[in-house]
């Protein structure tokens, strides 16, 4: 009885201890889900100019834009006609351009924004391509340099945010078996006296097995809560990171991190158990 009493408040300070750590990873795991999101959403608001010959009837306009919805890699299409063009341009620049220049030079355009896996040099170029077949169409133009930095940018921190999630996955993993390992230190003598007294490994380590899955569970969902409740707090500060929100990304998150709690703190449990069976008595001292 004494023993169990002792080892309640080992087992508080290591359930806090495994919930901190599975917080830091769900805290890491939830910036690179925002980041996936945020890249996709820089990805999606780049914009394809497909230019019309002058003389391109509205008909030809229109039966090419309902061509490119159906395609696979268009997200959405807005035409824009000469006359909306050069309005607009003429509010930017603050004079009327068609009565400077005695004509409009702007074409017909329909702007075109890809699905985000689309948005990289070789698929742009087969979509220019698939594009230039029409002969109404003058041109497709977009952004090259901006995709092409972008793109590079992103595969660096890409590689960066993984290189840091292995890294912090490790050490979640060792901190996670120490904390546990401890906290089954003040239990040995208990594990040796049942031992003594002839009760089967598996006996002796089925209900600290059962504890630990319990307290991994606990661990894991306080970890959860903390984590929902930074990120509702973020989005309260910064409303604009709800558009990044990606549910199913962050529920398959704060699966993970519940089931690696049970998971580490189970194993870590079992071979702390396993280790005191196989010393001798004297050792434990």
């Amino acid at each position: 009885m004494a023993t169990n009493k002792k080892a309640k408040p080992t087992y508080f300070y290591a359930i806090l201890g495994v919930s901190l750590v599975l917080f830091l990873l769900g805290v890491l795991g939830a910036l690179v889900i925002n980041g996936r999101s945020l890249t996709r959403a820089f990805k999606e608001d780049v914009v394809v100019s497909v230019e019309f010959h002058d003389n391109a009837r509205e008909e030809h306009i229109q039966k090419m834009k309902q061509i490119l919805e159906n395609q696979p890699f268009t997200r959405e299409t807005k035409i824009i006609t000469k006359e909306e063009a050069i309005k607009e341009q003429s509010k930017l620049e603050g004079h009327d351009i068609a009565t400077f220049l005695g004509y409009n030079p702007f074409f017909a355009v329909v702007e075109m924004k890809l699905n985000s896996r689309y948005v990289n040099a070789d698929s742009l170029e087969k979509i220019k391509k698939f594009v230039l077949q029409s002969n109404v169409v003058r041109n497709v133009t977009y952004p090259t340099m901006v995709v092409d930095q972008m793109n590079s940018n992103f595969r660096k921190v890409s590689i960066v945010l993984a290189v840091i999630s292995l890294m912090l996955f490790a050490i979640v993993v060792i901190l996670i078996d120490n904390t546990v390992r401890l906290a089954m230190f003040s239990n040995r003598f208990l594990i040796k006296t049942m031992q003594m007294v002839g009760a089967t490994r598996w006996f002796i380590t089925k209900p600290f097995d059962q504890r630990a899955a319990i307290n991994g569970l606990i661990s894991g969902a306080i970890s959860v809560v903390f984590l929902w409740l930074v990120i509702s707090i973020a989005q309260n500060v910064m409303p604009e990171l709800r558009v990044l929100n990606d549910t199913g990304m962050l529920i398959l998150l704060m699966t993970v991190m519940l089931v690696l709690g049970v998971l580490i703190s189970v194993a870590s449990t079992h071979r702390s158990v396993v280790k005191y069976l196989k010393m001798h008595v004297d050792d434990l001292y």
